[in-house]
């Protein structure tokens, strides 16, 4: 291996030797605060080494994989959200944790399971990516043994992907037989003599692709698993999980590229519009955060596959921009929820939690409101800016009718978000409002001191980002 292939790779070696320095590290000595700093570093280290594989742009791992703008950016992203995450899981480990060292190691293996994904040109590395994510999820997802819901939220999950990976296996399958190659660049090549065997494929693919993504109608499980798992973990199946598959799903679109008129097509705006509405109406029932938020990630999921569905340059600016946009809002609202569960036994994820909440704690009702804000698409946010690219993108492609169910839908959203924070914003009683106390979380703080920055930033002056979001939005 030459020095160009050890700086393409450099990224992906690291993430898949930290789990094994780790399990290395427990077996002499357990010690959460040491496995707290192995993990982190190794996140720091990979994402530093992105920079030796900025110098090898662009390099084909044939056939399964490509280091490219593209990747680069989605890896540096991903790294940066884990590196968030696992602040925010140390705090709460901390409190909720048994066996807290095994944590990161599944947790470092979930993110090389979301790098490989959205550098994955090829079936066998699409496939290979989604099953070290899953897998890892498994056990994350159930990982508070003594938590009936969590174990649960586990079982689903694991019994629900499972299927779903027998979709995508079977549509890959199917396409393979059809044109004769797992290959995304190929398989453009093979697109004009595509014929019902390559659109039934393509369906169940899809139909595997949205249960990753929670999009009705593959959305039974997202309100329950996030209720169950662990709230670093939730934030990481909203954020992380879903991020990685839709790259990678933008990526093999772009690659072939189907006709505008094409069924997919019209079948995947039905699952955005169904998506908008369901998510927020689902959400304006809800009295507990986790399941609220839930379901408002459907809705989000909806609302980027109305740029996902555009033509043109904006297309790509608008999905990256809004997930960026999504990563950092979403993992600030379940930072809240880690950081109030700290002083409990269970999630603090009733909505009675919540209550006089800017009364008892108001710098982290502050950061609550402003994520939830965010979520809202109001101005001066990070949200506000990433709907006006989605809606920008689907008004230069004509989506009329998803961009008008797209602003009635965010009309229904603003109700229940609103809703929270009525809730917050309401005084308690002086004798319950002095029975709250709440141990320190530093590492919790600084992460969400970092993401309320990053948030109001984005929504006052993101040109930096769409800067680079252009630069590096460049396909191998």
């Amino acid at each position: 291996m030459g020095n160009l292939e050890l700086a393409a790779l450099s990224p992906f070696m690291i993430l898949a030797a930290a789990p094994v320095v780790i399990m290395l590290a427990i077996a002499f000595r357990r010690s959460h605060g040491l496995t707290f700093t192995l993990a982190l570093g190794a996140v720091i280290l990979a994402f530093l080494s992105l920079l030796c594989s900025y110098s090898a742009l662009p390099y084909n791992i044939r056939p399964l994989l490509v280091v490219d703008g593209y990747a680069l950016f989605f890896c540096g992203f991903i790294l940066l959200a884990g590196f968030v995450t696992i602040l925010l899981s140390y705090d709460y480990l901390k409190i909720h944790g048994e066996s807290r060292e095994e944590f990161y190691i599944l947790f470092l293996t979930a993110l090389l399971g979301s790098v490989v994904l959205v550098s994955s040109v090829h079936f066998a590395s699409f496939f290979l990516g989604l099953e070290i994510l899953s897998v890892s999820l498994y056990t994350l997802i159930a990982y508070q043994r003594m938590n009936e819901f969590s174990i649960e939220a586990g079982i689903k999950y694991l019994i629900l992907a499972a299927f779903s990976s027998a979709f995508l296996v079977f549509g890959m399958a199917l396409i393979y037989a059809r044109v004769g190659t797992m290959e995304f660049f190929r398989m453009a090549m093979q697109l004009a003599s595509a014929d019902g065997i390559f659109l039934t494929g393509m369906i169940l693919i899809i139909a595997g692709i949205g249960f990753k993504l929670a999009v009705v109608p593959f959305h039974m499980w997202v309100a329950d698993v996030y209720e169950g798992a662990p709230v670093p973990i939730t934030a990481f199946i909203a954020t992380i999980s879903k991020g990685a598959v839709f790259a990678l799903l933008l990526r093999y679109f772009l690659y072939i590229d189907v006709p505008r008129g094409n069924p997919i097509i019209i079948l995947l705006i039905c699952v955005a519009v169904v998506s908008m509405f369901v998510g927020n109406l689902l959400a304006l029932f809800q009295d507990n955060v986790k399941r609220l938020l839930a379901y408002s990630s459907i809705a989000h999921m909806g609302y980027l596959l109305v740029a996902f569905l555009a033509s043109g340059n904006l297309r790509v600016t608008a999905v990256i921009f809004y997930l960026v946009a999504y990563f950092i809002t979403t993992i600030g609202a379940f930072g809240v929820v880690s950081v109030l569960s700290g002083k409990k036994e269970r999630d603090a994820d009733r909505l009675d939690d919540y209550k006089g909440l800017f009364f008892r704690r108001p710098w982290l009702a502050g950061i609550f409101t402003v994520m939830l804000l965010s979520l809202a698409g109001i101005p001066m946010t990070a949200g506000f800016i990433g709907k006006f690219y989605v809606v920008a993108a689907g008004v230069s492609s004509a989506l009329w009718i998803p961009v008008l169910s797209l602003v009635a839908a965010s009309a229904i959203g603003l109700f229940y978000y609103l809703r929270v924070l009525v809730v917050m914003y309401t005084p308690l009683p002086e004798a319950e409002a002095a029975g709250h106390s709440m141990p320190a979380m530093p590492t919790s703080t600084l992460a969400l001191a970092v993401l309320v920055f990053l948030l109001l930033w984005l929504g006052l002056y993101p040109g930096p980002v769409l800067e680079v979001i252009t630069i590096m939005s460049t396909f191998g």
